[in-house]
């Protein structure tokens, strides 16, 4: 049976843009596969997040990953010790350099930490200028609209589902789920195609015991699902970085395992022909096993 896979890159931080990226463009047109970048375009506070030390689970990730060597001290001292770098302004060639090699691009956020950690806590007009400022940063590096739009952390609401419809977007990638579908909130039923993770990430399953680095790759591939879009999030910080190598091992796994990789937009576009067979689903917000704190999650029809 058909396996078929999208892959969907989440560019959270300036070290990960400038280093990351090209490393993972290159990877990738090694090996003629396609892949969706979200970049991150406003300023780098990463280093803010250690608030998140209060989160359950969140010193248990950290310990699991490494995430100082992965991220570096100097990325995890911005916005604090050190002044936040501008990741639109400082990389906006490399951005550019991604288009120009045939991948879709789109929007990650403006500002991860300020999206991931205070989206749920923005008034509507807050989330609005947020997510305005970004498409006014992706429009001047790219001169033209984004098409797509994939939330931090997965943290989305229904603020921020609002703002997508309204620009317009042909599809978003805010949740983890089984398969594409038109969110629910409450009453309210939006337009904007969500086509959610079905993966687990590799910082969720790296440092437990039941997933040595061997067995990574293997796991990915047992718990692909036959004739349905499987979508990976990876991170530009980790698979194009510190894991580079793991991510290379996936990347040779998957044609001989008879995985076809799709691009998101085109996945979305195929949905989107077939409308009426999409269904509605609610979006909640709940744990997902390897990560802290709750991420929004497709729900019920």
């Amino acid at each position: 049976m058909a396996l078929r896979l999208a892959l969907k890159i989440d560019v959270d931080t300036d070290r990960g843009t400038r280093v990351g990226v090209p490393n993972l463009v290159a990877d990738l047109r090694a090996a003629g596969l396609p892949a969706t970048f979200l970049f991150s375009l406003g300023p780098d506070q990463t280093g803010r997040a250690i608030t998140r030390i209060f989160r359950p689970g969140f010193f248990q990730k950290v310990s699991r990953t490494s995430v100082v060597q992965l991220y570096g001290v100097r990325t995890l001292l911005n916005g604090t010790l050190l002044p936040a770098p501008h990741i639109g302004r400082r990389n906006e060639a490399v951005m550019r350099a991604v288009r120009d090699a045939g991948f879709e691009i789109g929007i990650h956020c403006l500002n991860h930490y300020r999206w991931q950690d205070h989206v749920h806590t923005m008034s509507p007009e807050e989330v609005q200028a947020e997510f305005t400022a970004a498409r006014d940063e992706f429009r001047r590096i790219f001169g033209t609209e984004a098409v797509t739009a994939g939330a931090p952390g997965w943290q989305a609401n229904a603020n921020s589902r609002a703002v997508y419809d309204g620009a317009g977007l042909l599809y978003a990638s805010d949740t983890r789920g089984t398969a594409p579908f038109f969110p629910r909130i409450g009453p309210r039923i939006f337009t904007t195609l969500e086509i959610p993770s079905t993966l687990p990430t590799l910082d969720e399953l790296l440092g437990r015991p039941e997933y040595p680095e061997p067995r990574i790759v293997p796991h990915l591939l047992s718990v692909l699902q036959p004739d349905r879009l499987n979508v990976f999030t990876l991170h530009a910080e980790l698979e194009g970085m510190g894991k580079r190598a793991l991510f290379g091992e996936l990347l040779a796994a998957l044609r001989p395992a008879g995985v076809t990789v799709v691009s998101l937009e085109a996945a979305a576009r195929d949905c989107l022909a077939r409308s009426r067979e999409i269904p509605v689903c609610a979006m909640v917000d709940g744990p997902v096993d390897g990560r802290s704190g709750v991420l929004a999650l497709q729900g019920q029809p």
